[in-house]
């Protein structure tokens, strides 16, 4: 029998990263805030990032094969908070942040991070709400050191 408080209280204990989450198909961009984001191998460098399945963003994923991952830094919530609301209700979410487009992935990266990652899609596994994205490190630039953004400090919840 699953304890269904226990089950919430743990999960929401697992530490989570926030990041900005750029992506592409065609002309169209798009971003989004990824806190379900870990790497996964060495070599070849791989990470997992779990994207809403019933998102515009997991579709432009789908379609494109690739993302790029801005990293935030401690004290960027508002930066965080602004790409969490779809883009169907608030538009293009880089109109009124610095950004660049990432130059091996085409997709969107801040200026304003700590630094980003660009990916290429491998695999995806399609289990429950979220589609399950296994992709290769194909690109990374760093902007500056800092402490990165942490879903606990922000008092949010995401899980459980």
């Amino acid at each position: 029998m699953l304890n269904e408080q226990a089950k919430k209280t743990l999960l929401r204990k697992i530490p989570h990263g926030l990041f900005v989450c750029g992506v592409k198909d065609g002309e169209e961009l798009n971003g989004f805030t990824a806190s379900w984001v870990m790497q996964a191998s060495f070599e070849p460098p791989l990470l997992v990032n779990c994207v809403r399945a019933d998102s515009s963003s997991q579709a432009m994923i789908q379609n494109s094969g690739v993302f790029a991952l801005s990293f935030l830094e401690a004290g960027q919530k508002e930066v965080a908070a602004q790409f969490f609301k779809p883009k169907r209700r608030v538009g293009d979410k880089f109109e009124d942040i610095e950004s660049d487009l990432a130059p091996a992935t085409g997709c969107p990266v801040l200026k304003d991070c700590l630094g980003y990652v660009e990916c290429r899609v491998l695999g995806r596994v399609e289990k429950g709400d979220h589609i399950v994205y296994v992709a290769e490190v194909i690109g990374a630039e760093v902007y500056r050191e800092g402490e990165p953004l942490l879903l606990e400090s922000t008092g949010w919840q995401y899980g459980g």
